[in-house]
């Protein structure tokens, strides 16, 4: 008479594939930690579907299958939402600076705004501005424009007064 057949219940069944269900997902994801994650994801995914297993098919070959149909579905989405997975050290690309865009919509915004303003001043002050701006001293400024250098001075203060009060939003701004 041969011995009785010992059964097994389903989640003992299922514990006992982890081992090489956790070498696939690491074959799949070529990180430890994914496969962890992943192994951890079919095993939830077989036991709240166990009434779906019918008994005296391949439980490993249904394991895999849930594994494989896991981890795609995961690279779609990763896929569809753009996400970029750095796996370097540090996080290199990611916080490569080489590989980062700039965003100079709102600088782009405010040289507007200066621009403007810097149009809207009389020319009487905006040259002398510009001119010290640009790096003149105050007396190279009054000789070439051929002005007294108190009268540079006076003008060049009037400008930067008049563009304080045109830009005043933005000093406003930067307090808060």
């Amino acid at each position: 008479m041969a011995a009785p057949k010992k059964k097994f219940d389903f989640r003992t069944l299922v514990t006992i594939e982890s081992k090489p269900l956790r070498n696939y997902a690491l074959k799949l994801t070529q990180d430890m930690e994914d496969a962890d994650d992943l192994v951890q994801d079919t095993m939830l995914k077989a036991f709240t579907n166990e009434e779906k297993f019918a008994e005296g098919t391949n439980l490993k070959g249904w394991l895999y299958t849930i594994m494989k149909n896991i981890f795609i579905n995961k690279y779609r989405r990763a896929m569809k939402s753009n996400i970029f997975h750095d796996d370097t050290e540090n996080q290199y690309y990611i916080n490569n600076m080489a590989t980062a865009q700039r965003n100079d919509g709102d600088g782009n915004l405010i040289m507007k705004d200066i621009d403007n303003a810097l149009a809207q001043l009389n020319d009487n002050l905006r040259t002398p501005f510009m001119m010290s701006y640009t790096g003149y001293k105050y007396e190279e400024i009054a000789t070439k424009l051929k002005l007294p250098l108190g009268t540079v001075k006076v003008r060049i203060h009037n400008a930067r007064k008049e563009l304080s009060q045109k830009l005043s939003v933005y000093r406003e701004y930067s307090e808060n």
